[in-house]
């Protein structure tokens, strides 16, 4: 049974609209598994709502569908109008109480026919909009429901508020896995990231790893093929992109390289990469302390997909045949530095504004590069905090280790503070560094071990 955790702020906000009198038409939308289905329902229970699941296949199938729903609700026989104008105003003066319409995955009407936005419009203009009932169309095609909030849209302008549903925080995970401790969260967390239909296929009584052999990197687990699923959902070009998921995955930041390893002309990689920036699967990154740059980056900012695309994808053949020698060696070699990668991106997104003495503006890595005796030497640190305003600057490391030597590392973090070229004249200089825990430990900058970070997170 799906246990449905947290998203308050978003059932307060629907709550409210849904207590004041008058016509509300709201837009839902988010990644796939992501819990935009089971907030709807949640939100609905208790109130008087028609509910129905678009199909793909096609306009008068669905409105016939609608029809059934609607004579459901008013237990009364299906009308014959096939004019979604003459059914919402057959439907909505029967309602006693503010009534509630969802139509999910809407976006598949919308693939099927594109005219189905300016039938709605037709509807919210013509019937609803000042009528007491409250619409929500809810979609996971993300492109396709952004455009629908698009100036060019025929329903821009009628939607009176909008969710986009982002991936549950870390603070979340002790509800899924209550006998986990903090560090095998941060495992599950850099498997899974926080998508709640994920979290709830992992056995509470097993740890990260075992989950992940057992879910994802099996045959028989119910993660299996839920990439190639997605991918299929959302692009029309599923290989290609997997091929640049795994070229990313293995380490490859920049275009060309990125090009080179998934076969692919440079020229063709825009398109490519800002429909995987867009679907929230990767991130484009340049040092935080510039506003533009030539200097960029590509990470997969997903944490299912990057581990999918680390350690599944180069070892699919052999799962397939079972033979799991080289997948388990490359685990036990890669999983504490792939961890570690996500530890930092943990921090960044959820720790350092609450670890920083100053209110933050900006938040990102920086890299960049000096030279000694005509040689380049290559910089790079975790997390750069900057506040624009008053010239303050936080610089942190993150290791996922355990004993580290913060003195020694507030000493490295300092000279390569020295390169980074921001505010320069007038700027204060702030240091941390988050570790698992610390043999040596230092005045100089604020050190959070595990234990204080827990309490951070919460």
């Amino acid at each position: 049974m799906f246990r449905f955790i947290n998203r308050n702020d978003e059932l307060n906000f629907l709550e409210e609209r849904y207590r004041q009198r008058g016509f509300d038409f709201f837009v839902i939308y988010g990644r796939r598994r992501i819990g935009k289905t089971e907030l709807i329902k949640n939100f609905v229970k208790d109130k008087p709502h028609i509910y129905m699941l678009c199909s793909k296949a096609g306009t008068s199938a669905n409105v016939l569908r609608f029809k059934q729903e609607v004579a459901k609700f008013l237990h009364e026989p299906v009308i014959a109008s096939e004019n979604l104008e003459e059914i919402f105003s057959y439907l909505v003066p029967k309602a006693k109480e503010k009534l509630v319409v969802v139509l999910d995955e809407f976006s598949y009407l919308v693939e099927k026919d594109d005219s189905v936005p300016s039938l709605f419009q037709s509807v919210v203009d013509e019937v609803l909009k000042d009528k007491n009932v409250m619409i929500i169309i809810c979609g996971s095609s993300i492109s396709m429901m952004e455009s629908l909030l698009g100036y060019k849209n025929p329903l821009y302008g009628r939607k009176t508020g909008h969710i986009k549903l982002d991936f549950l925080k870390f603070r979340y995970f002790k509800d899924f896995f209550p006998q986990n401790d903090i560090e095998e969260n941060i495992r599950t967390y850099a498997i899974l990231g926080g998508v709640p239909f994920y979290l709830e296929k992992f056995d509470p009584g097993m740890s990260a790893l075992e989950n992940a052999k057992k879910e994802i990197l099996s045959k028989k687990g119910r993660l299996y093929e839920e990439v190639d699923f997605l991918l299929r959902e959302e692009m029309r070009e599923p290989d290609v992109y997997k091929g640049i998921l795994s070229a990313i995955a293995q380490g490859n930041a920049k275009v060309a390289d990125i090009a080179n390893r998934a076969g692919i002309k440079a020229s063709d990689m825009d398109r490519y990469l800002k429909t995987l920036i867009m679907l929230g699967i990767i991130r484009k990154e340049i040092p935080v302390t510039e506003k533009k740059s030539k200097k960029t980056l590509y990470t997969i900012d997903d944490n299912f997909f990057d581990f999918y695309s680390g350690f599944f994808e180069p070892y699919r053949s052999d799962i397939e045949i079972g033979e799991m020698k080289n997948l388990e060696e490359t685990i036990k070699k890669s999983f504490n530095a792939y961890t570690d990668k996500k530890f930092e991106n943990l921090i960044r997104k959820e720790a350092i504004r609450k670890i920083s003495p100053f209110s933050i503006s900006r938040v990102g890595r920086w890299w960049g590069f000096y030279r000694e005796n005509d040689k380049r030497k290559e910089l790079e640190i975790d997390i750069v905090a900057l506040n624009e305003g008053t010239g303050e600057i936080l610089f942190c490391e993150c290791k996922w280790k355990d004993n580290v030597d913060a003195e020694k590392l507030f000493k490295d973090l300092k000279e390569k503070a020295k390169f980074v070229n921001w505010n320069n004249k007038n700027r204060k200089e702030h240091y941390a560094v988050v570790a698992k825990s610390f043999s040596v430990r230092t005045e100089h900058a604020r050190c959070i071990d595990i234990k204080e970070l827990e309490k951070v997170l919460a």
